[in-house]
């Protein structure tokens, strides 16, 4: 791809930037499921220099947003450190094998893992009574139980997490897409954290920002190496994401993320047709 960007491409990769900021902070995503189809359908780009640049932005969200969350006591530092050892190992053997398969075949993949991301995101807004919150009274003394306060109900939430061992092999899977895709992998790991581990759907996107960033600079060091990473196009996509994680940090903590899922899941099952369509077209 041409490096040159002309002002209109700029300025639709800013403001495209700064929806996927928001998205990926609220969500803890990282915003790869948008940036990946905008660059290779809208763009042209190449499909592996997207999801090198995706990874780019993947660490910006993580950079922004993390700090704040764990200062809020949004993100469990310990269940994340702990899901990180296997999240960083599946990144980079993610990143090794995704520059042996073609380019079409790595776009099919992108688009088969996003149906069940979307009914997944689906079934958990639409669940009654939303995500499981367990009384502070009730809350067991395991290492990686929590408590956060959530203003969007005006009380504190306490957890206890659960099933830590096949929680840690899904980030291994979690860890493979982000660096085979450019994912992120927190399509995995928000799900993981909260359907199987029993964590609130705030915390889980709020440890997914921490989690996905480590394993996107593993991945990005080797697509870096290889010179996919464009400067010109992942400085303009950073600044957009930078902007929008600083909004996305008072939607996450203030706003009720189910109602936002729902929405979510709604174009991410488009965005999976778009790319279904563009990987088996001729």
């Amino acid at each position: 791809m041409d490096a040159g960007l002309g002002l209109h491409t700029a300025g639709l990769l800013l403001s495209f930037g700064f929806l996927v900021g928001i998205v990926g902070s609220v969500l803890g995503v990282g915003g790869g499921v948008f940036l990946v189809p905008l660059l290779v359908m809208w763009l042209q780009v190449p499909v592996h220099q997207a999801i090198a640049v995706s990874l780019v932005a993947i660490i910006a969200t993580s950079s922004a947003v993390a700090s704040v969350n764990i200062e809020r006591g949004l993100a469990n530092m310990r269940l994340g450190v702990v899901l990180e050892m296997t999240t960083a190992v599946g990144s980079i053997a993610g990143a090794l094998v995704a520059n042996m398969l073609p380019g079409r075949v790595v776009e099919l993949l992108f688009s088969l893992m996003l149906f069940p991301v979307a009914g997944s995101m689906l079934f958990k807004s639409l669940r009654p009574g939303g995500p499981l919150r367990v009384p502070a009274a009730q809350a067991g003394p395991g290492p990686f139980d929590a408590v956060f306060f959530d203003p969007s109900v005006s009380a504190e939430t306490s957890y206890t997490v659960r099933r830590i061992v096949p929680a840690s092999l899904a980030s291994f899977a979690a860890g493979s897409l982000s660096g085979l895709l450019g994912l992120g992998g927190g399509i995995i790991q928000v799900p993981v954290m909260n359907l199987l581990c029993g964590v609130p759907i705030k915390a889980a996107a709020a440890t997914s920002n921490f989690l996905i960033g480590v394993s996107a600079a593993a991945s990005a060091v080797i697509y870096l190496k290889r010179g996919l990473v464009v400067p010109e196009l992942a400085a303009v996509v950073v600044a957009g994401v930078l902007l929008g994680s600083v909004v996305g940090i008072q939607v996450l903590y203030r706003a009720r993320s189910e109602k936002i899922q729902l929405a979510f899941s709604v174009v991410v099952l488009l965005v999976a047709v778009k790319m279904l369509k563009a990987s088996l077209t001729p």
